[in-house]
């Protein structure tokens, strides 16, 4: 007999609510309050939220445990798969010794620090997202932070608030084609207004990065930077969201790395150039015996993977070359999964092994292209290749609890009850719709992941409300972005990537102050475009 998701299992919609909030508060209290290292943290929330599945909703034991096995198995080629590659990548470029040939590279965008780290974490973190997204732009940003002296941990937080604006046209507009394939809309609609929300936001986040890098005095000394970079990036993506909205991070990506270079060229930050070793928490000065001057050719080798990466996913859009990769896999139903929803549709429980056309593996693609310009031999690649999966250490429990985690919570029905209880609140329903979004993507990682989940719950909610379901739909997709800086995920690839696998617990109690000021932010936008006062900006 198929399992029927139940929506309010106790009864009370709002007791039921508190059961299915209860795994989220363990795992954000677990990490921040008490610091517990992200595995422990997901494998003791996963024991939760099994708990209340079996306890409280009814679901059979062996398949809520077997619904979290598939939940860890869609981690694998999701997760795991590509940000073994995009460390990989990186790893080999310090294997090969262009490790310091990238980091002068970099240093020539200027001398300081604070407007490097919006060009790399802003800009070419943007650019990553919308090509290959996941944990890559988190992965390889990080690093290149490092390359420049900053702190591991500081390197980590700067990328993680950096990856907020351009989540929501991330993997060429993903998030935003899920939503209008969940809800039967026009995906262009909720294009342009997910482009009417968080191009706002990217004016912010520059700021954001000032202040968390250098504090009061980084706002002071370098504020047109900020300013330059978030506003040019904010007006090219709010244009392409309302033209194409899959190219919207790309345009707006190069856009403000193109402003800010030509700024660079009539303005500096006000007094001495702050370098890594002045900001607070930096890295200390690199040392560093190469030349003083580069060779171009060496320096093109250093910056050769991160363009065959660019290449790479550019071309796979092309049907002729992304058809053979799509056919390399396989989709088959996951035995012992047979849930019915709450509205008595059936729960789609395919596993789909994606492996030819996965971001991982064009990573991997990318990777071995980029083996002779970097002059590694295939033998250490692979070398290099097993230092990179052995780096990981428990970082690869975490994902896989948390992707457990995420999908017992789903096909048991406590989701389903989050966001029935939400949007039972009425007209103040639309304040609360990017938080429904936020939990989507604290629990699963992905903007993507979060809109599947939420987004037809949104334009359903909208409805009984009075709202345009365009506008909750993307607030969804807004609001769910300032999650990415805090799922354990992200958190677990942020540690792995600069070496401190463990200390998840510390960088989100760094960054999750953040998290929930910019979500109160994007609240507070949507809650106006839902009445007259902003309602104007709803297309």
């Amino acid at each position: 007999m198929p399992y029927q998701q139940e929506a309010n299992p106790a009864g009370s919609l709002l007791l039921s609510a508190l059961l299915a909030l209860l795994p989220l508060v363990v795992l954000l209290v677990l990490l921040g309050v008490f610091r517990w290292k992200a595995h422990w943290a997901g494998v003791a929330t996963l024991g939760v939220s099994l708990l209340i599945a079996v306890g409280a909703y009814g679901m059979p034991p062996l398949m809520a445990v077997n619904a979290g096995i598939y939940g860890a198995a869609q981690s694998v080629l999701l997760i795991l798969w590509l940000t073994f590659n995009a460390i990989w990548i990186y790893n080999m470029t310090v294997h090969s010794g262009h490790f310091a040939v990238l980091r002068r590279a970099f240093s020539s965008i200027g001398d300081d620090i604070r407007i490097q780290a919006i060009v790399i974490a802003f800009s070419f973190g943007a650019l990553l997202e919308a090509l290959a997204g996941g944990g890559s732009p988190v992965a390889i940003c990080a690093v290149m932070l490092i390359a420049l002296g900053v702190r591991p941990l500081k390197a980590a937080t700067l990328t993680l608030i950096a990856n907020t604006a351009p989540v929501a046209f991330g993997g060429m507009g993903n998030p935003i084609t899920v939503l209008g394939e969940v809800t039967g809309l026009p995906a262009g609609d909720f294009g342009a207004m997910a482009g009417r929300q968080v191009s706002l936001l990217a004016i912010v986040v520059p700021f954001v990065l000032l202040f968390v890098a250098d504090g009061r005095r980084g706002l002071r000394q370098a504020w047109p930077g900020a300013l330059v970079g978030g506003v040019s990036f904010a007006v090219a993506q709010f244009v392409a969201s309302e033209l194409v909205y899959q190219l919207a991070d790309i345009v707006a990506a190069i856009v403000s790395a193109a402003a800010l270079l030509l700024l660079l060229r009539v303005w500096r930050p006000a007094g001495e150039p702050v370098t890594a070793a002045a900001i607070a928490g930096g890295g200390g000065a690199v040392e560093d015996s190469g030349p003083e001057r580069d060779r171009r050719s060496e320096v093109l080798r250093a910056f050769a993977p991160y363009v065959i990466i660019i290449l790479v996913f550019s071309l796979v859009r092309v049907e002729a070359l992304r058809a053979p990769l799509a056919a390399i896999g396989t989709t088959f139903a996951w035995p012992g999964l047979d849930i019915v929803s709450s509205t008595g549709a059936t729960v789609d429980t395919d596993y789909e092994f994606a492996f030819g056309s996965a971001t991982g593996t064009l990573l991997l693609i990318s990777g071995l292209l980029s083996l002779p310009f970097l002059r590694v031999s295939p033998r250490d690649g692979a070398l290099v290749w097993g230092r990179t999966v052995r780096q990981f250490g428990w970082a690869i429990l975490a994902i896989l609890a948390v992707f457990a985690l995420s999908y017992v919570m789903n096909f048991s029905g406590q989701i389903t009850t989050l966001g029935t209880w939400l949007a039972d609140t009425g007209p103040f329903f639309a304040f609360l719709s990017p938080i429904v979004g936020w939990f989507g993507v604290t629990i699963t990682g992905t903007d993507a992941g979060s809109n599947a989940l939420f987004g037809k719950l949104q334009s359903t909610a909208a409805s009984r409300i009075g709202a345009d379901p365009v506008l909750l739909g993307a607030a969804n997709s807004s609001g769910g972005v300032m999650a990415k800086m805090i799922s354990p995920q992200n958190l677990a690839v942020g540690t792995a990537a600069v070496g401190l696998v463990g200390q998840e617990g510390v960088l989100f109690r760094r960054i999750f102050g953040w998290s929930l000021l910019l979500l109160l932010a994007v609240c507070c936008l949507v809650f106006l475009q839902s009445t007259p006062v902003l309602g104007w900006m709803v297309p």
